[in-house]
């Protein structure tokens, strides 16, 4: 289509003229600001899984390390029917600070580790295992069972934030000796 820009443009031809023209500023902007506002959610959504899966390999860890507590105890001899009482559980000597009453049958310490992360040079993350051993008596007097509590604390530096989470596990260990059940 040609146009006559000598002759005086009608109302078809100006309709013809404004639809070959280009976007508006307005039209513009809008567009910009919808595509600004995708991209940034989905920058977001990226960030936002980053950090949960970077918080799962820390929870992950911190559960490992407490089955490993938990492992350690379970190796522990317990048979209380042997002259003298036979209690491992009552002498965990690789924790920090470990004390046992034998009056109440309970006891606690600690350990420090390293959370098993990929690491290098100093970013590694230090985890707390509280262990604690504490005598049930389920017939009283007669027979006992041992309640092991694990509590793995460990930090968390997201969201802008440290924060400390704690992983827990319990077991419990009846007596060796099946004659006394």
């Amino acid at each position: 289509m040609q146009f006559d820009f000598t002759q005086p443009c009608s109302s078809r031809h100006r309709r013809q003229l404004r639809r070959s023209e280009g976007y508006t500023l307005a039209e513009v902007v809008v567009a910009v600001a919808i595509l600004a506002l995708a991209f940034g959610s989905i920058l977001t959504a990226y960030t936002q899984a980053t950090r949960r899966a970077q918080w799962s390999g820390y929870s992950i860890a911190a559960q490992a390390l407490a089955v490993q507590s938990l492992e350690q105890a379970r190796s522990a001899v317990y048979d209380p029917a042997m002259v003298p009482l036979k209690n491992e559980l009552a002498t965990m000597t690789n924790l920090t600070a470990w004390t046992y009453s034998t009056n109440t049958g309970s006891g606690g310490g600690y350990w420090v580790a390293t959370l098993d992360l990929p690491y290098s040079g100093t970013n590694y993350v230090v985890a707390t295992n509280y262990v604690s051993v504490k005598t049930l008596w389920i017939v009283p007097n007669t027979v006992t069972v041992q309640m092991v509590r694990v509590d793995t604390v460990w930090p968390f530096n997201g969201w802008n934030r440290s924060t400390y989470y704690t992983n827990t596990i319990v077991n419990y260990f009846a007596p060796d000796n099946p004659e006394q059940l």
